[in-house]
């Protein structure tokens, strides 16, 4: 094809032609050595080696015997063998491994026999038994026996890197793989070599020697010489690719066999990421869960709550049969009579009641879904709504949502398939974050943006630069929660400049919603400057709710409820007369509506009520009648009328659609009983005479297929919202900033104390002039109408007039107990 002035062609790659055992082979210039060979099937044993990092030739387990063409053209030997894992190739090069060199060979035997110098023989009771890359290559390069016979090397064991993270240091053969990676690819520097000579060990540091942010672990003196924990959201990945048995997760340590288990590829359910994982189980029970290779997403890097965040699913207070009230007990059921129940109930709260009160009439179901059900499970929740219930008081959104996120969702995201991808946000030349800390609510895409750290600009529009922006070298426009739009209507000349360039991106955090506006500025933004948008929510299944119309504005494939046309096409795909027309609410309105007595049933699917604002309890104990389907016994399923166990993703398949439009389906990777939410509700369904159609995956996969994409004029118009007008702060109040924590106090993370011990300490941040003007020093009262929150507070560079918490962590649940999200003014003074 020939290139043209839009689309020039590519650059030609420059190869290389080598010779390696006898073999000739052409790579692209700059390849390793150890990479070239691996191209033509010849493994050469490394440790240290690993394709995702920076070389370092620390183990010297690669060597070979290398040869290159002099200034006169003639082969010119090596003095000795190089490493293959540092040294790139050249043209006319000659490598002979230990294939085809003895001294290669002998070099290697050599090096592995130092390694295995110092090294325990505890094979039998290692964590790495089994899968040990020493131990393959002691016995398909090693000595056949050991020449040492003096006393082995012995260090006090296990060193607590953290709660989580276990170092044997006497097992260490000082690859450094895990202090590259810490320092490459996360960012966190806590860990690094230590002395010198045959003391040599990797640690943790003090302050004085690495650069810390203050975290300490609970209970651990000033002195402790041991250091500051290693404070990783990604620390599990050093344990993954440890060539050894040295560091070990509390989690999984002593607990299984490699060969004990069976190993399911799945995708992780935390973010809208969508990782690639893989679950290993042993007799029904999940042992632990690796990051999967997936060059397009996740790459080989998962975070700590994707790997350790799974026993949620197994507790005790695990629903395994339905549950029904009777004499205001939940007893169990079967299922016939739990389903019959259910229906029942719901006919009898939503009949029409008589009176000239504010209640007579009709009152209908809402139907809340929960941001972390599948693509189908969605599709299930708002088809029960409204081909059965005859509502459009559904939503997937479990938070601050609006009318103005809802326009923008069904406008540009739902429905258009991948949009901004992983790659594409790696390789922008700038990119904008708004209401979204990629740390804390990304996951992998914070890794994906550091990987381009130095070739990149990071732009953050947020009250004050987190320890993961500062990891971005990212620039602060320093922005009042709430006024984010009037902050990207005046960006600095030099950034709105920068987003002109081509592949530059706009990124919106599911935050954006909590001020008004904010969707209408960043659209007018990327239309005067020719960025891309791209939104990120935080929870895995939001994106795929959003595509199976699981908002109260939205029909499958981004159609607009208030579109005659959309509401045809759907109803005659669906085979039923008509869908409901009228508007339905959002969440909050849903609760509010049910507290006061205008919702006559609540369905529920895994909501978190700490999470809301609202006051659930009020809309629950005024809701006539309450359906849970749940995993576990949560405050709702224990508020409820009928509670319905469905399948953890473990137990179940099914399509998560990550934060890029990508499909990402996962198989049953535990085979149970338990059934997923749209095989129950398909099963509910029947009750009212109805088949639903959403028994399998594949019948909701093959309905979705079939529906497709909005088509012209199906589509709610684009948003078009003017800002709210944000009073200052009152003598004694600031406004409140907030979001959640990567690692908190979110019920997935239940029963996982060693993770939980990995979690940044609550604090308030506050400004040195708003600490000064309110009086604060050391703690902090955070309150409102409905309750406070006391925290040690922390003298911050950020805006002033702001008081930031977590949403979720231990001491500061923002949602249950300030009532309040962030943009809200709160009372903030010194602690007594």
């Amino acid at each position: 094809m020939t290139a043209t002035a839009d689309k020039p062609a590519a650059e030609a790659v420059e190869l290389v032609t080598l010779t390696i055992d006898g073999t000739e082979v052409s790579v692209p210039k700059g390849t390793l050595i150890i990479r070239a060979a691996e191209q033509v099937g010849i493994e050469i044993p490394r440790f240290c080696d690993h394709p995702a990092l920076k070389p370092a030739g620390a183990c010297r387990q690669c060597l070979v015997d290398v040869a290159s063409p002099g200034p006169d053209g003639n082969l010119r030997a090596f003095p000795k063998p190089q490493a293959s894992c540092t040294m790139t190739v050249t043209p006319g090069m000659v490598v002979n491994t230990q294939h085809t060199s003895e001294e290669a060979d002998r070099a290697q035997k050599g090096v592995l026999e130092l390694l295995l110098i110092n090294h325990p023989l505890d094979c039998p009771v290692c964590d790495k038994g089994g899968e040990c890359p020493l131990q393959n290559q002691a016995m398909s390069h090693g000595r056949p026996e050991s020449r040492f016979v003096d006393v082995k090397r012995v260090f006090e064991k296990p060193l607590a890197l953290s709660s989580e993270i276990l170092l044997d240091r006497e097992r260490c053969v000082l690859c450094q793989r895990c202090t590259r990676f810490s320092k490459e690819i996360a960012g966190d520097a806590f860990i690094d070599l230590q002395n010198r000579g045959a003391r040599q060990q990797i640690g943790t540091f003090d302050e004085d020697v690495l650069d810390f942010d203050g975290y300490r672990p609970v209970g651990a003196a000033a002195e402790d010489e041991a250091g500051r924990a290693f404070s990783s959201y990604y620390s599990g990945n050093t344990v993954q690719i440890c060539p050894v048995g040295a560091l070990t997760s509390a989690a999984y340590r002593f607990r299984s066999r490699p060969f004990d288990l069976v190993s399911s590829p799945s995708i992780a359910e935390h973010d809208s990421s969508g990782a690639a994982i893989r679950i290993d189980h042993r007799r029904g029970t999940v042992m632990r869960r690796l990051a999967e290779n997936d060059p397009v997403v996740n790459e080989d890097w998962i975070t700590d709550k994707d790997r350790f965040a799974f026993t949620w699913q197994n507790l005790d207070d695990r629903l395994t049969r339905p549950l029904i009230r009777k004499d205001g007990e939940l007893v169990e059921a079967s299922w016939p009579e739990a389903l019959a129940a259910a229906a029942a109930g719901i006919r009898a709260a939503t009949a029409p009641v008589e009176g000239d009160d504010a209640v007579a009439g009709a009152r209908g179901t809402g139907v809340l879904v929960g941001g972390r059900v599948t693509l189908e499970d969605a599709y299930a929740y708002q088809k029960f709504a409204r081909a059965v219930l005859g509502t459009n008081d559904v939503d997937a959104r479990a938070r601050v949502a609006s009318e103005e996120e809802q326009s923008f969702l069904g406008a540009t995201v739902a429905g258009t398939g991948l949009g901004v991808t992983f790659g594409e946000l790696e390789k922008a030349p700038v990119v904008v974050l708004v209401g979204f800390e990629a740390e804390d609510e990304g996951g992998v895409v914070f890794l994906r943006l550091r990987k381009s750290l130095g070739r990149q600009r990071v732009v953050a529009v947020a009250p004050f630069l987190t320890r993961g922006a500062q990891k971005l070298d990212a620039t602060l426009v320093p922005t009042v929660p709430g006024r984010e739009p009037g902050a990207l209507a005046d960006l600095p000349a030099d950034v709105r400049e920068a987003l002109a360039q081509p592949g530059a991106v706009i990124v919106l955090g599911e935050r954006a919603a909590e001020a008004k506006g904010t969707f209408t500025a960043a659209l007018d933004l990327a239309s005067s400057t020719g960025a891309r948008l791209a939104w990120i929510p935080r929870r895995a299944g939001e994106r795929g709710a959003v595509e199976a119309g699981a908002l109260p504005g939205l029909l499958p494939g981004g159609r607009a409820v208030s579109s005659k046309a959309a509401r045809a096409a759907v109803a005659q795909a669906w085979g039923v007369d008509s869908l409901p027309s009228a508007a339905g609410r959002d969440t909050a309105g849903i609760l509010a509506a049910a507290a006061e007595g205008g919702i006559g049933a609540l369905v529920v699917g895994g909501v978190s009520a700490s999470d809301l604002t609202a006051d659930v309890e009020a809309a629950l104990a005024a809701t006539g009648f309450v359906v849970s389907l749940e995993v576990r016994r949560s405050e709702i399923a224990q508020a409820a009328d009928v509670v319905l166990p469905v399948a953890p993703p473990s137990e179940k398949s099914g399509t998560f659609v990550n934060w890029e439009g990508r499909l990402r389906s996962f198989a049953t990777a535990i085979h149970t009983d338990a059934m997923s939410d749209h095989r129950v509700l398909d099963l509910l369904a029947r009750e009212w005479g109805v088949e639903l159609g959403t028994a399998t995956v594949e019948s909701v996969n093959a309905e979705l297929a079939a529906l497709g994409a909005a088509g012209e004029g199906e589509r709610p118009a684009a948003p078009s919202a003017k800002p709210a007008r944000t009073a200052k702060p009152k003598k004694g109040t600031a406004v409140l900033a907030t979001w959640h924590q990567l690692v908190d106090e979110g019920s997935l993370q239940d029963g996982e104390p060693y993770l939980a011990g990995t979690g940044r300490v609550a604090v308030a941040r506050l400004s040195q002039a708003t600490a000064d003007s309110l009086g604060v020093a050391g703690a902090v009262t955070i309150s409102t109408e409905a309750g406070a929150i006391e925290l040690p507070a922390v003298v911050t560079d950020m805006v002033d007039g702001v008081v930031w918490v977590p949403v979720k962590s231990p001491g500061s649940w923002v949602a249950r107990d300030l009532r309040a999200s962030a943009g809200a003014h709160v009372t903030v003074k010194g602690a007594a």
